[in-house]
């Protein structure tokens, strides 16, 4: 093993964020200020979507040290939510990534992190059951961890039926504090999931979660 995790962060960028912008870009800065105090070596793909772009690749692979805070000019809620076109792309364009990569180069760790507050209604390239079997195949042969994050029940349930562990789905209101408490549980199992190669991951149980 070489130590090294890659995290790939997809976040949604549609208009219903709008309420949340100050709270998602002030977590993401706290995210990335306490996982680079983590020991180990660590790449961060970011990747933003709305209708306007449902797939704006802004940092691909970089070092984790590199990647720098999010501001009100590098996210900017606008339009719908096609999640399923940037969670497909997503998950190709890493596959593809990480394969040609030299086995000394490649990840011991890969977590595919999805952050939304609404469901999906604008996607024209994937659907669901494309979903599933990426997540499947992913999961089983290459050992990847999913995390779904979202202010959306119904959405909530989507994930479940995508293949999300019930204990890396996660719901939160769209309010300051709510906010920074997902960040801050994410961070937390990130935190332990890079230094402890066993850890399994639990995103917690709260009662917005017992659906």
């Amino acid at each position: 093993m070489n130590n090294l995790t890659h995290i790939t962060v997809i976040l949604d960028r549609s208009g219903s964020m709008q309420s949340i912008k100050s709270d998602i870009i002030g977590g993401f800065k706290t995210f990335l200020k306490q996982q680079k105090e983590v020991p180990g070596k660590a790449t961060l793909t970011l990747v933003q979507f709305d209708t306007g772009n449902p797939y704006e690749v802004v940092h691909n692979y970089k070092p984790l040290q590199e990647i720098p805070e999010l501001n009100d000019k590098t996210f900017v809620p606008r339009g719908g939510t096609p999640l399923l076109d940037c969670f497909g792309r997503g998950i190709n364009d890493l596959s593809e990534y990480i394969n040609k990569l030299t086995n000394d180069q490649k990840p011991d760790k890969v977590f595919f992190i999805i952050i939304t507050d609404g469901q999906e209604n604008s996607s024209r390239e994937f659907k669901k059951s494309d979903i599933v079997k990426l997540i499947d195949e992913k999961k089983n042969k290459d050992n990847w961890e999913f995390l779904f994050l979202s202010a959306d029940l119904d959405a909530i349930g989507d994930a479940r039926l995508y293949g999300f562990n019930q204990t890396n789905v996660y719901v939160f209101n769209k309010d300051t504090k709510a906010v920074n408490e997902m960040w801050e549980n994410l961070s937390l199992s990130m935190s332990r999931a890079r230094t402890n190669y066993h850890y399994k991951i639990d995103l917690g149980n709260n009662e917005e979660q017992k659906i």
